[in-house]
């Protein structure tokens, strides 16, 4: 039997073995009643789309439900209580103290995740059906949150690649323009390499150090998403450090000598990915029920073409990770599958909102190629322009004549509160002219402060359209 068998083989024992361990989980959480009244969403997004600051929001308008008119259940006055409720599986997420943050007198967002938390939240209300009212007319329902860190969501689409996939793939993003110079030294490396060359534990470690630190530059100095393996930019959580020293590598046709550098990497690659990566993907990433998607679209924008297509191609790579499509209630028991998602461009308070519909169709064709893979798969979508937390105000001004939707906020970059046109957004791709002429410059604002009680409403934008997106039939 050939290597490609092989690798065929063992993919199809994998794939087995991932149902059954789904089947046992499922099994598991039918028999302690745990999985009929709840939903686990993903809030899905790449390193600085604003998890935690949706996660946090959402807790606080779920706990405090006033700010929430086109939630159905609230709309219909059908929502009795809510709570804060530990997760079981997974340390707390600090919403407490992430909620305190935005609601102190000067406000600050919060920290940005550097660890996998969860949060619950039970909702008790009445179902608004005639015939369930008859049987049981108060319910209870759990909304279940998991936090975790940007970096890691790129590692989900390692479980389809072996050490080779892996390395021609790294291979030819680092071959790019953009990436070049941030590759360079690790480039060096490599030039002298001879990866059949015998083990040499101090050349691998410079060969892992080198490949982390074009990482870290290709995220920190220049903004790019696609970052993979993601605790190459954060070895802080991984104990054996064995695991993390290996890199991409220059392939020959035949395999690795036993105890040859190229040998060596592999294992650890695979160690990796079964270790790490697919733990973490079965104790989280395969149980969940509903998905929120969030791109940074503006920022996308103002980094130029190469971080768009970055952040277009790291969205469908990471969409599809994940398990989509409908079954009975058996099925969805025993083997959960994503059956509805939202997709939502965030920061929608940085533009006028004259210019959220070219912001919701901008966003429609940038996630085109993962909405095709989700739709064939069964499960809807739908795609919004929202703002967890409002930065800004909208204010009028006349220029030569014209009226204008201008922006009123604190700048990032100053501290000062300050009135500015934010500009246009295309509603289609941008034309290479748009590219060139520096349109797209969209500011960064300070958080607004997060209202306590019944002014909630005006502290977002449409994030109750997004609940209802995403979990509104649950509370039917």
């Amino acid at each position: 039997m050939d290597d490609r068998n092989l690798r065929l083989g063992g993919s199809l024992f994998t794939a087995i073995g991932d149902e059954i361990d789904g089947l046992r989980r499922g099994l598991t959480d039918l028999a302690t009643g745990m999985v009929r009244d709840r939903t686990r969403l993903a809030i899905t997004g790449l390193r600085r789309s604003g998890k935690t600051v949706l996660t946090t929001c959402l807790a606080h308008h779920l706990l405090e439900p006033s700010g929430l008119p086109f939630l159905s259940v609230v709309a219909e006055n059908r929502l009795d209580a809510t709570r804060l409720v530990p997760l079981r599986d997974l340390p707390p997420f600090p919403a407490e103290a992430a909620i305190a943050g935005l609601s102190a007198a000067e406000p600050v967002w919060p920290k940005p995740t550097d660890r996998l938390s969860g949060l619950s939240i039970e909702i008790l209300y009445r179902t608004g059906n005639r015939i369930g009212r008859l049987i049981d007319p108060t319910r209870r329902h759990f909304i279940e949150i998991v936090d975790y860190p940007g970096e890691w969501l790129l590692d989900l689409p390692l479980l389809e690649h072996d050490f080779r996939t892996f390395s021609a793939q790294a291979m030819t993003l680092a071959d790019r323009p953009i990436r070049q110079p941030a590759a360079a030294g690790w480039r060096a490396l490599l030039a002298g390499l001879d990866p059949t060359a015998p083990g040499d534990a101090a050349l691998e470690r410079r060969l892992a150090d080198a490949y982390s630190t074009y990482l870290h530059t290709c995220q920190e100095e220049m903004g790019l998403s696609f970052i993979q393996p993601g605790r190459f930019v954060d070895r802080t959580r991984v104990l054996d450090e064995e695991l993390v020293t290996f890199c991409p590598l220059p392939l020959a046709s035949g395999p690795f000598p036993p105890g040859s550098i190229g040998a060596r990497f592999e294992a650890r690659f695979e160690r990796y990915r079964d270790e790490i990566v697919k733990e973490f993907y079965r104790s989280n990433f395969s149980r969940f029920d509903r998905q929120i998607v969030l791109v940074d679209l503006l920022t996308a924008l103002n980094r130029g073409p190469d971080h768009f297509i970055d952040v277009q191609e790291s969205i469908a790579t990471v969409v599809r990770s994940f398990r989509y499509g409908s079954g009975s209630i058996l099925t969805n028991w025993l083997t959960p599958r994503i059956d509805r998602l939202v997709f939502a461009a965030t920061k929608a308070d940085h533009i006028a909102p004259s210019q959220h519909a070219a912001m919701k169709q901008l966003l429609e064709i940038m996630v085109a190629p993962s909405s095709r893979h989700t739709r064939f798969s069964g499960a809807p979508h739908e795609v919004l322009a929202v703002a967890a937390l409002r930065s800004t105000d909208v204010v009028r001004t006349e220029l030569h004549g014209q009226v204008l939707s201008c922006l009123k906020g604190r700048l990032v970059e100053t501290g000062q509160e300050t009135v500015l046109f934010p500009g246009e957004l295309p509603p289609d791709l941008p034309e290479p002219d748009d590219w060139n002429s520096g349109r797209f410059r969209f500011r960064d604002f300070a958080p607004r402060r997060l209202p306590r009680g019944r002014n909630g409403a005006s502290s977002h934008i449409r994030l109750d359209q997004l609940l209802e997106a995403a979990i509104g039939d649950r509370l039917a």
